[in-house]
């Protein structure tokens, strides 16, 4: 027993620590990572660029600018990323109607299908974790997924504030 052990009153565990919370958000986001990547492997589609896909599909045309804030990403990144979707049939770019230093991007018709399916995979993969959960259990979960990631987001906020 060590000094420390025996100033507390424990004995060394031969058990090892059980995961916490954050261990299985953790294992769970790595899981979907995993996931996603079989998904898109074989394609030109990485979860940078899905993630672009997303943001025009639920924010509709945009500028490059706009794309870029919204992904809180350079304009550099944005670039690089718009190209490649654009020669993989993704995206498509067409000049402002009224700024001509200004490009819009948005999905062609492959992509928002593309989109329309992922849609529907989402809600049926939803629906599948959610037989995990007993349905009285549901409406707690999904308050307690709420509040979590509400509460990282403030988190985030209030680091990025204090290193400002």
């Amino acid at each position: 027993m060590t000094e420390t052990e025996r100033m507390v009153g424990t004995e060394p565990s031969s058990q090892p620590p059980q995961p916490t919370v954050l261990d299985r958000l953790l294992e769970i986001g790595e899981l979907f990572q995993q996931d996603m990547a079989a998904a898109f492997a074989g394609t030109s589609l990485t979860p940078a660029r899905v993630r672009v896909l997303w943001v025009i599909q639920h924010g509709g045309p945009m500028t490059q600018q706009a794309l870029a804030s919204s992904l809180e990403v350079s304009p550099r990144n944005v670039t690089a990323l718009v190209d490649a979707l654009e020669a993989g049939g993704h995206v498509r770019r067409a000049p402002h109607p009224t700024d001509r230093r200004a490009t819009i991007v948005s999905l062609t018709d492959a992509a928002e299908l593309r989109m329309r399916e992922m849609q529907r995979e989402h809600a049926e993969l939803t629906a599948e974790l959610l037989d995990a959960v007993a349905p009285a259990d549901r409406p707690a979960l999904e308050r307690g997924v709420d509040a979590i990631a509400e509460r990282l987001r403030a988190l985030i906020v209030a680091d990025r504030e204090r290193r400002a």
